[in-house]
């Protein structure tokens, strides 16, 4: 062999090798091209995801805090029209103590005292209402007024018994079953 075509024969081979190796090259760098174009749609896709369960996380907050207010609004609301509500039946119970009838509900509730309590019983009431009281109970009638809207409070002569048969008690005890006959 001579030595030219030794040396052509050489740099054929090196041609060869470094069109092997520049492919190589080639094919690696497109592979790490697409790996790294990969990885940056899998980290936009994640970061999307993400987004959109934050974004849904907070609608869901939000809407929550707004159905609770949305509540809380509305019970607020009824409280209020309650109240106003029961506001009314007071004035009106107010009204009633001015009526005729209203002597005659004193009468059958001292009654009613008596039944449950006994006959010697100590009575308390409205200032307004001594004189009919009076009448009512006799000596057991005790003058000092109480602030009350009607009705009176019957307790036994030894004190261990009490009757609350106020209008201001006795609305109290029935408010919440008022409440369910209130229109809201």
């Amino acid at each position: 062999m001579s030595l030219e075509r030794l040396v052509a024969e050489i740099e054929s081979r090196a041609q060869q090798e470094i069109a092997g190796e520049q492919a190589r090259f080639e094919k690696e760098q497109a592979e790490i091209v697409a790996d790294r174009a990969r990885r940056i749609d899998a980290l936009r896709a994640d970061a999307l995801r993400r987004a959109n369960q934050e974004a849904a996380r907070e609608r869901t907050r939000l809407v929550a805090g707004a159905r609770l207010e949305a509540k809380k609004l509305g019970y607020e609301f009824q409280e209020s029209r309650t109240q106003e509500l029961l506001g009314a039946v007071k004035r009106q119970l107010a009204d009633y103590t001015k009526s005729p009838e209203y002597p005659k509900l004193l009468k059958r509730m001292y009654a009613a005292a008596t039944s449950r309590l006994g006959k010697e019983l100590k009575i308390r009431g409205r200032a307004e209402d001594a004189k009919v009281l009076k009448g009512v109970a006799g000596a057991g009638f005790d003058d000092a007024p109480l602030p009350v809207s009607g009705g009176f409070v019957a307790e036994t002569s030894d004190g261990t018994r009490r009757l609350n048969l106020t209008f201001d008690e006795l609305l109290r005890l029935r408010e919440d079953e008022l409440r369910s006959f209130l229109p809201t």
